[in-house]
């Protein structure tokens, strides 16, 4: 009987115990952010000619999503559209979980008519990103927008806070609507030069009027996030009579380096700090074109809390002189914050990247040719294509040898990996787990390329003129390259960039030009874990779309810890 009474005892105490645990990892829980986007066509005139645009919840751009480090995000897509789509979350790591990646190699499209609810968190992560979509080409029709991390109180930024928070969103812009543009390529045609470039999906009237974006207290100072969302065109942004202060880029706390002008190239983002400390009246802020034969050029207006009334001085802050020395310049003064309290997206590499083995090389060279009289972009002499399973699918359900075959592209292209030469198929790598790996962006074309890397930072440890070699790596940053998820290479130029592969999943690596991503300048990545483990990769969600031939096949033993 005594024994009984101990037993019940104990039971109660463990249960006890155990709803105690529960309460405990439920307030330690991360906090939720919960939106409902509902995707939809809508009449926009963003350069005065009306066109069809793509807009999230009525709004262009989309919605922006302010979260703190660790917030577990959810975003419930529906889809009004004719036909499928995706969104990105270009800069967001998704630690174990491609799953949300948004991108075709991962994820099934969203039918016309329903939904798909994106859950990612942003783990370890600060600073300013954007999302965009992925399908056909509806990034020319809008359906983008920013998403930044703000740190969390507890951890210290390097700067005092600012008074205001502000998402710039600068792109060209094309009146030619999405299908269109589509058409041109499919019909083996570039795209021509754009018409105009946006800020907040808006332009200034002819004679420079309009209503002021953003409005500043004299004395006070702000924060500015960057962000270039347009389709080929790098651009060079600034604020009339203005300094910045570059204090973030692409989840990185940077030196702090005073700036009359940045070249942002497609897909990049910087944060700046400028201090409203100049004659209270209104101001342009300026994003126009580099590196084209026709600059075109984007305005708004800033204008202070006391300001006198009239427009801004017609006299525009003057664009950089020079071309691709005075930008690469530039990318050289950009370093790494090493004092700086804040989430980390690169543990494992931080401070000591320079000190890893480098255990793979990659080189990977662009280039453009035709097939069939069609335009094609490729790396190493493969065309990306799409495949109707997406292949992290495929690869999950134990079926990728059905779909696409690693490793076509070889790490060091021969002179036989030309365009006359070129394939099409599903351009994978295999790429081992953990494995610290150096990658060379090699352009021979005339024109700059961006490149991005979805799932990871990456040490932009180098940019250089001519061919690369080994003995490069001379003159690599390995100690404060800024650890970031973008990289331009200019044209006839190289850049290097180190990183440890320790995310596991599948992951796209793409040109940022939407051009030559939509006609094959991408490849995915595949990093699986030996363990398939819960404790390096998340099992597929359970609201997952399902297409291609792994529709109907039965589930695979899920992962473990």
């Amino acid at each position: 009987m005594m024994m009984g009474i101990i037993s019940r005892k104990g039971l109660l105490l463990s249960l006890v115990i155990w709803v105690w645990g529960l309460v405990v990892r439920l307030e330690a829980e991360d906090p939720y952010l919960y939106f409902t986007w509902k995707v939809t066509y809508g009449t926009i005139s963003p350069l005065g000619v009306p066109q069809q645009g793509i807009l999230i919840n009525g709004q262009f751009p989309g919605p922006n999503i302010n979260s703190t480090t660790n917030n577990n995000i959810i975003v419930n897509v529906i889809n009004h559209l004719d036909e499928p789509f995706l969104l990105t979350w270009m800069g967001v790591q998704h630690r174990k979980n491609s799953w949300q990646d948004g991108v075709p190699g991962t994820n099934c499209p969203i039918p016309p008519g329903q939904n798909y609810t994106y859950r990612f968190q942003v783990k370890d992560q600060i600073g300013s990103y954007i999302y965009y979509p992925t399908t056909a080409m509806h990034r020319a029709a809008g359906g983008f927008g920013g998403l930044r991390v703000n740190s969390r109180l507890l951890i210290p930024v390097p700067y005092a806070d600012p008074e205001d928070d502000y998402t710039v969103l600068i792109g060209d812009w094309y009146t030619k609507s999405h299908s269109t543009l589509k058409k041109f390529l499919d019909s083996g045609r570039s795209l021509a030069r754009p018409d105009g470039v946006l800020i907040n999906g808006k332009s200034l009237d002819k004679k420079g009027r309009g209503k002021p974006l953003f409005t500043m207290k004299p004395g006070k100072t702000y924060k500015y996030r960057i962000c270039n969302v347009g389709l080929k065109t790098s651009l060079n942004f600034r604020i009339q009579n203005h300094l910045m202060k570059l204090v973030e880029m692409e989840g990185s706390h940077t030196v702090q380096n005073i700036y009359e002008s940045l070249d942002v190239h497609v897909g990049q983002c910087f944060s700046v700090l400028v201090t409203a400390d100049k004659e209270p009246k209104a101001y342009y802020m300026v994003a126009s074109t580099r590196f084209t034969k026709k600059v075109l050029t984007g305005k708004a207006i800033i204008t202070y809390t006391n300001a006198k009334r009239g427009p801004p001085s017609p006299q525009l802050p003057a664009a950089p002189v020079g071309n691709w020395a005075w930008s690469l310049n530039q990318f050289r003064s950009f370093r790494w914050n090493l004092t700086a309290s804040a989430a980390r997206p690169n543990p494992q590499g931080s401070y000591h990247y320079g000190k890893i083995n480098i255990t793979r090389t990659i080189k990977l060279v662009n280039s453009a040719s035709r097939v069939n009289g069609k335009l094609r972009y490729s790396i190493n002499g493969v065309s990306h294509v799409d495949t109707s399973t997406p292949l992290k699918l495929a690869e999950y359900f134990r079926v990728a040898n059905k779909v696409f075959k690693y490793d076509i592209i070889k790490d060091e292209p021969t002179a036989e990996d030309t365009p006359q030469k070129l394939i099409m198929a599903p351009n994978v790598i295999n790429q081992t787990f953990r494995n610290f790996v150096e990658i060379i962006f090699e352009n021979h074309e005339k024109s700059l390329q961006s490149w991005h890397l979805a799932g990871y930072s990456f040490f932009a440890a180098a940019i250089g003129p001519g061919k690369w070699s080994p003995e490069q790596r001379r003159n690599y940053n390995l100690l404060d390259a800024v650890s970031r998820h973008t990289i331009q290479v200019f044209p006839k130029s190289y850049a290097a960039i180190l990183l440890t592969f320790d995310n596991a999943g599948m992951w796209n690596l793409r040109s940022e030009l939407t051009e030559n991503r939509y006609l094959g300048q991408q490849l995915y990545i595949s990093v699986l874990s030996p363990a398939r483990s819960l404790r390096d990769e998340y099992n597929i969600p359970d609201n997952a779309l399902r297409c291609g031939i792994v529709k109907k096949l039965p589930f695979p033993p899920p992962y473990t810890i």
